[in-house]
């Protein structure tokens, strides 16, 4: 099955390169999950929070299974599957995507997504992604463009500062 082509609203596209995530772009990402725009969609609480995110999510790149959007020499967005470990689920995965807080609405989300659900079909034999999102998330416009569909939803997921956030789970097959 070919991935269909996205439609695109009129906005300014950046001529960005995809790449394979590099140990490197460890501090583009940290530095975007400290953005206050960005750190909103996000679960971590501080810096030693999102120092331990990145680890995680960076260390990913080691099985060529993370990517990076780069325009004019710097990394703007990354994305990543979270491949599972286990035979029996390796068929889906969730995946993460972040895009820098001056480079949205410019097409790079569209084009990582592109990528990432291109590369989890031909090169791991991925059948179905998954993904969790605040259920206030600009970002679900994203996913329902691309066929997301949602599955669920945990009204009480988060706490901060005595008031609850909720999640969307979202899937999609490939």
């Amino acid at each position: 099955m070919e991935l269909e082509e996205q439609p695109e609203k009129s906005v300014e596209k950046l001529p960005i390169q995809i790449r394979y995530t590099e140990m490197t772009d460890a501090k583009y990402l940290k530095e975007w999950l400290l953005q206050p725009s960005v750190a909103r969609w996000f679960p971590m609480y501080d810096e030693v929070e999102v120092e331990d995110a990145v680890g995680r999510w960076i260390s990913f790149c080691r099985y060529k299974c993370s990517l990076t959007a780069v325009y004019e020499g710097v990394p703007c967005g990354l994305t990543t599957l979270y491949l599972q470990p286990y035979r029996k689920l390796a068929h889906q995965t969730e995946f993460g995507i972040i895009v820098g807080d001056q480079y949205r609405g410019k097409g790079v989300g569209t084009q990582l997504l592109t990528s990432l659900m291109q590369m989890a079909k031909e090169n791991f034999n991925i059948e179905l992604l998954h993904l969790t999102v605040y259920a206030e998330n600009p970002a679900i416009r994203l996913y329902r463009r691309f066929g997301f569909q949602e599955f669920g939803r945990q009204t009480h997921w988060l706490k901060d500062d005595g008031i609850y956030a909720g999640r969307i789970f979202m899937e999609r097959f490939l």
